[in-house]
């Protein structure tokens, strides 16, 4: 992705599954054998997610993704913790609309990192361009238990006018799994993030390249 704030002609996304690590999600499995097993089936960007993690035991687990994920071309980003983001050399964060202002974070990241905002409506997605954000994420687009956002489904049709409103990335989110990924990506949806149908999957590498397989960016709204 092109880092530069503000830039409008952005490279393609990393990957168009953007895979988010929950460790609350694992059904008790261990946490290195699921994040190799993301890697291996091709995934190109994972988000760690640990709302309900202490933060020493978040900065473990994070620097253990990043030395799990240095080695590779996948991208490593923090959700909502920057000071955990930075202490790990993530490549970037994800921050909530009640976290962390962009403007500060940036100023604390540099213009190197990555740094993504959750938007629920269009006002949300046009802010965050217009403040630099190198993506949005956008939903929910489906109902999801995963996380009470406040929100309702925003649905396909709505991320097509956001599609059409912005033109850096956009990670739709929210109640996808691979039954209904195709309906974000031929929305405009540079990526699809999807938590737990990865994460609670029997055979998580043979899941990530089913879905990957699903991919046709010849198909995709512009």
């Amino acid at each position: 992705m092109n880092r530069e704030a503000g830039a409008a002609d952005r490279a393609p996304f990393p990957c168009p599954l953007y895979a988010i690590f929950d460790p609350s999600q694992s059904r008790g499995r261990p946490l290195s054998a699921i994040l190799r097993d993301l890697l291996a089936g091709g995934v190109g960007i994972i988000q760690l997610r640990a709302k309900e993690t202490a933060a020493k035991e978040f900065l473990r687990l994070a620097r253990e993704m990043r030395g799990l994920t240095r080695p590779t071309s996948c991208l490593f980003i923090v959700n909502d913790r920057l000071d955990i983001a930075l202490a790990a050399e993530a490549d970037g964060v994800h921050l909530g609309q009640e976290d962390l202002p962009l403007a500060i974070a940036r100023k604390l990241m540099g213009r190197e990192k990555i740094i993504g905002i959750s938007t629920h409506d269009l006002a949300q997605a046009k802010e965050a361009e217009r403040g630099g954000a190198d993506y949005i994420g956008f939903g929910p687009i489906f109902g999801t238990f995963t996380k009470d956002t406040g929100y309702s489904p925003r649905g396909p049709a709505m991320l097509k006018e956001i599609r059409k409103a912005v033109k850096i990335p956009i990670v739709a989110i929210g109640g996808i799994t691979e039954s209904n990924i195709s309906q974000v990506w031929e929305a405009g949806a540079d990526a699809a993030a999807i938590i737990s149908d990865l994460m609670g999957a029997e055979d998580v590498a043979g899941k990530v390249r089913r879905i990957l397989a699903l991919h046709h960016p010849s198909s995709a709204s512009s």
